[in-house]
């Protein structure tokens, strides 16, 4: 099975020069995208297989990428 590509260039390509404009000038949107970037990165070690995790366990953690990756898009697309 493929994984999906989940970081923040592929799920946001038409906003990259803003997300990067933003990391520099906003600590509280840096600071969710380093969260995003790090959630983002366990789960897909745990999809890979590389580390055990009970699915209700990995479950939890995509729920809170979502919600990261939720807050992300409500501050790009209002500005």
């Amino acid at each position: 099975m493929e994984l999906l590509n989940h970081d923040l260039a592929h799920e946001f390509p038409q906003y990259l020069e803003k997300m990067n404009q933003l990391k520099k000038l906003d600590a509280h949107f840096s600071s969710l995208c380093e969260h995003y970037d790090a959630d983002n990165q366990t789960i897909t070690q745990y999809e890979q297989g590389k580390t055990p995790i009970a699915d209700d366990a990995l479950e939890v953690l995509k729920k809170k990428r979502l919600e990261r990756k939720d807050e992300i898009y409500q501050i790009l697309k209002a500005d």
